[in-house]
């Protein structure tokens, strides 16, 4: 609880002034403005020493805070401050620091090298998407991830396989965001606006000038199951929303069935969004909600950026938050909170601070200073409610991948000829392996599960073996359900092993349900008929505790154990001895 302060307001005054004059011989400090209350000053809950300079927004995920420091080194800490883990990725880093919801994190080299690091700092892959990143990674509802380098925008499964791959006209001027589809919408350098679905299918914009924001709002009134709109915001204030037809653009003012928007009073700097609402920040500092749905401004406010201007800084990048306790405005000399009817919640001002600070959904903000030390301050009691797996926030929505509609080949004369059947297979296995997916991820995803799940009839087992190992490689973790009930069901060994090893091709596990269903296998007799399914749950538990760690680690570690006990064959005590070994690097 911060200390209130009861003396005059000049007295007030004079010891802020005195605060903020003191902030670079003692580190960081922190001030806030409370409407009701006056001035009122605090310290941070915890601060840690960081051997190196922040360079990019703290990451803030599965109960820990990552940073990227200047040196090449990444350091994560548990949310009440104990050091977790540090990374040295051998060079320096671009910066940018993704974690997905099983906290691993994703950086990239200045070389362009892409690393996943896991939530226990251990590095599970790294690859080369062509640049150094332009962008964060974004990271989708599946766990897919996606790449800005350049005038690139790559799609990548968690596990480290190419998707697809958009090559565009110019470089990306805007770092590209999720939209209410869990697709992609970005800006070109050339004026471009482009909104790109999960599987890569693209539409395109050609804009006046260069947006300064964008924004995805839901579908067009009427429009069913329609993508969901776009809107841009310009240096000089005017929003639009954006047609639906490729390489159309039609002024705001002429679109007939369109509302007609406010313009804003100042250059925006940075929005979001929040079902037909849009928060932004402008330049000048104040922050304004624009109601999409009655095209006008319901409130404007200040933020923490007017003192900021007001004290000589230029203040030329920020961030903002819209979710369900509110909205906050982050740049690197402080952050701003508002409720979502424009009353100020708070008010902050950071010195020393060396990037934009994050907000966690804990109420605390991280900030790192030039002094190599990451605070932590305390400023809400209030927890952002979302649901809840055993390790973050479920995703937002579903791709289908996990319960795709019924393939066009269900129904094919030849379904179960042999030639078509191969002919298929390595097609789809061609096109994997090239990294050329794209549009086609849910056809083929829901053959190869047909596939994979035909008992009693052609195809052969090697075919069914096959297309799991295919599902394993296009790696979307929504289908470890599906996968999980037929390692439960498959009573062939071959194949029930094909299953485990697909799960563990995949590396996510995020609800625990496969790593539940090993444990089950492994603990009750009979479950696995031999040691080929034994040995291939050995293999997949070892990834999925590497990948994804705690909490599967628990588990894993006893279905490791009971796999390398002297009375099981010796394939399958190798196996799961060697996984256990590397549980332990």
């Amino acid at each position: 609880m911060y200390l209130h302060y009861r003396q005059t307001l000049s007295i007030k005054k004079r010891f802020v002034f005195l605060l903020l004059a003191a902030a670079p011989l003692f580190g960081q400090s922190f001030v806030t403005e409370d409407r009701e209350q006056g001035w009122v000053t605090g310290e941070p809950i915890w601060r840690q020493a960081l051997g190196g300079a922040v360079v990019a927004l703290p990451s803030v995920q599965a109960h820990s805070a990552v940073v990227v420091l200047d040196g090449g080194n990444i350091k994560a800490y548990s949310t009440a401050g104990m050091p977790l883990w540090s990374y040295s990725a051998g060079g320096r880093l671009s910066p940018f620091v993704t974690r997905s919801r099983e906290g691993t994190s994703y950086i990239s080299r200045n070389t362009g090298a892409l690393i996943a690091v896991n939530r226990s700092g251990r590095e599970l892959w790294r690859l080369y998407p062509g640049g150094q990143l332009s962008g964060p990674v974004i990271i989708g509802w599946d766990g897919r991830l996606f790449v800005p380098t350049g005038n690139k925008l790559s799609c990548y499964t968690a596990s480290g396989n190419l998707l697809w791959t958009k090559t565009f006209e110019a470089s990306v001027s805007l770092t590209p965001r999720l939209d209410q589809a869990g697709g992609i919408i970005l800006a070109l350098e050339n004026n471009q606006a482009l909104a790109i679905d999960p599987f890569g299918e693209t539409r395109t914009w050609r804009l006046p000038a260069r947006p300064a924001a964008l924004v995805s709002l839901g579908p067009e009134p009427g429009a069913g199951g329609a993508a969901p709109q776009v809107m841009a915001l310009y240096q000089d204030g005017a929003m639009e929303i954006l047609g639906n037809v490729e390489e159309w653009y039609m002024p705001a003012a002429v679109q007939p069935f369109r509302p007609l928007l406010p313009r804003l009073p100042a250059r925006p700097l940075a929005a979001a969004v929040r079902g037909n609402s849009i928060a932004s920040v402008l330049a000048d500092g104040r922050i304004v909600l624009v109601s999409v749905d009655e095209g006008k401004i319901l409130w404007t406010g200040d933020s923490h950026i007017q003192a900021e201007r007001n004290r000589g800084s230029n203040t030329e990048e920020a961030a903002i938050l819209f979710d369900e306790r509110g909205i906050y405005v982050l740049s690197a000399n402080g952050a701003t909170g508002f409720t979502a009817d424009g009353r100020r919640l708070w008010f902050t001002l950071l010195e020393n601070s060396a990037a934009i600070p994050a907000f966690g959904e804990d109420g605390v903000l991280y900030s790192g200073g030039r002094d190599w030390v990451l605070y932590a301050y305390k400023l809400e009691d209030r927890v952002l409610p979302s649901r809840q797996s055993i390790y973050g926030p479920a995703p937002e929505g579903s791709y289908g991948t996990g319960r795709p509609p019924p393939s066009p080949w269900n129904v094919f004369p030849y379904l179960y000829d042999e030639f078509e059947f191969k002919t298929r297979l390595d097609s789809i296995e061609r096109a994997i392996l090239t990294g050329a997916v794209g549009a086609n991820e849910l056809i083929w995803t829901a053959w190869l599960m047909e596939t994979a799940a035909s008992r009693n009839r052609p195809p052969e087992i090697q075919h069914r073996i096959t297309a799991l190992r295919l599902l394993g490689r296009i790696g979307s973790r929504e289908t470890i359900p599906w996968l999980t009930g037929l390692f439960r069901s498959e009573t062939d060994p071959a194949v029930k092993a094909a299953v485990a090893l697909a799960i563990g091709a995949i590396g996510v596990d995020p609800d625990g349900t496969a790593i539940a269903a090993f444990l089950e296998a492994v603990t009750y007799p009979g479950a696995l008929p031999d040691e080929q399914p034994m040995t291939a749950v050995a293999a997949a538990t070892g990834s999925l505790c590497r990948f994804s760690g705690p909490p599967l680690s628990d588990s894993g570690v006893r279905i490791l154990t009971v796999l390398s006990a002297d009375t099981q064959p010796p394939p399958v005590r190798r196996q799961a001895r060697s996984e256990l070994a590397s549980l332990r690097m």
